[in-house]
């Protein structure tokens, strides 16, 4: 029910925040042999983290969907990871492109290993668009957590500079991919990488900017 109300609010011309006030996120599930899978405490750390400090009303049961289901317009924050292959077919790169044009957001965060494949799958999704790094000025780095130098570097991995990368659609990003930076990783219970508590605390603060800007008054509504 949830889905057709979603389905034809789109075709009304209404973003996927105006429908529920209360959510749940989701992982993106998708195909090419890439641990998808990857970070599975992620997610619910962030929501947890979220919840907490922006005092969101965000489910905390994290849902796991296909790129090419239907049932990726419940979900109005979606985050994909992985360190290996991704391949969308072209009803998944239809259906994702269509969920991100209709309201929905995708951040993609590189666990290392994913960076040319997945980029070559966002140009097919959108063609029109270039990948565009977001300046460390931009409001997604000042929101409730200031990150005056831009996207911060949680895991080191080949002396590179994390990247912010974002696909803009009519001045709202609908998609966000973190290069070089692995915030995913920092998101995971501490017993996971052995990351420091400052340094955990860095990569739930940007996670939660990420939710803040994306979802903006949505986050307080029950």
């Amino acid at each position: 029910m949830i889905r057709l109300l979603f389905v034809l609010l789109l075709a009304l011309g209404f973003s996927a925040l105006q429908i529920k006030s209360s959510y749940s996120f989701a992982v993106l599930k998708y195909n090419g042999g890439g641990d998808w899978y990857a970070n599975p405490t992620s997610v619910p750390n962030l929501v947890k983290f979220c919840n907490k400090e922006l005092k969101s009303n965000i489910n905390k049961s994290v849902a796991t969907v296909a790129v090419g289901s239907s049932d990726i317009f419940n979900y109005p924050f979606i985050h994909m990871t992985g360190h290996g292959n991704v391949v969308f077919n072209s009803q998944e790169r239809e259906n994702i492109r269509k969920y991100l044009l209709g309201g929905g957001f995708l951040h993609i965060d590189d666990n290392y290993g994913m960076d040319a494949f997945v980029k070559a799958e966002i140009k097919k999704v959108f063609p029109e668009y270039k990948l565009i790094e977001l300046p460390a000025n931009h409001p997604i780095y000042h929101q409730k957590f200031k990150f005056p130098k831009g996207l911060p570097k949680i895991h080191e991995h080949d002396k590179k500079a994390p990247q912010g990368l974002a696909i803009i659609h009519e001045g709202r990003i609908v998609l966000y991919y973190t290069s070089e930076s692995d915030l995913g990783d920092g998101w995971e219970d501490s017993s996971v990488h052995k990351d420091s508590s400052a340094k955990r605390q860095e990569a739930l603060q940007m996670g939660a900017n990420i939710v803040q800007y994306v979802l903006g008054g949505q986050l307080n509504k029950s």
